[in-house]
């Protein structure tokens, strides 16, 4: 096995790893503020469904994820090589795996209890963050034709 250097020092990676959170991220806040500017109300990291969602509209019954590109496998084809030369690959390898089976997992959990799941990519939300509202607001909108009683 061939391995990578690391850019880092143990030190910088060190401090790197620690300052990645898992509630309230950059993308998760950018997404948020601009919902609340259109007027839409949510919950965040909502723990009364699977997979506690990073934003929930309750009233539409909409679960919004928020995916970091590494923690999530984006590109899993490309990626997955790049871990195999690099350090601590199996655990990287099996963690990353996992937290992709978890998320198929909670998607179909939460489609059969009639939840509509909406994931996006941390670098979507970042560049495209009207794109992602569009994509929430015409979610909304089949909700509403579904069920005229939302449109209270």
């Amino acid at each position: 096995m061939q391995e990578t250097r690391d850019k880092l020092t143990p030190e910088q990676r060190k401090k790197n790893m620690k300052s990645i959170r898992s509630k309230n991220t950059r993308i998760e806040i950018v997404l948020r503020r601009a919902l609340w500017a259109k007027g839409y109300r949510y919950r965040k990291n909502y723990v009364k469904i699977p997979g506690k969602p990073d934003i929930v509209l309750t009233k539409y019954k909409i679960a919004i994820f928020c995916d970091g590109e590494f923690f999530h496998g984006k590109d899993w084809e490309v990626l997955k090589p790049r871990l195999e030369r690099g350090k601590n690959s199996d655990f990287w390898i099996n963690k990353i795996s996992r937290n992709k089976e978890r998320d198929e997992e909670v998607n179909k959990q939460l489609l059969f209890m009639g939840w509509t799941v909406i994931r996006f990519w941390g670098d979507d939300i970042k560049k495209n963050t009207d794109e992602c509202i569009r994509v929430i607001e015409e979610t909304i909108f089949e909700q509403k034709m579904e069920d005229p009683m939302i449109w209270e």
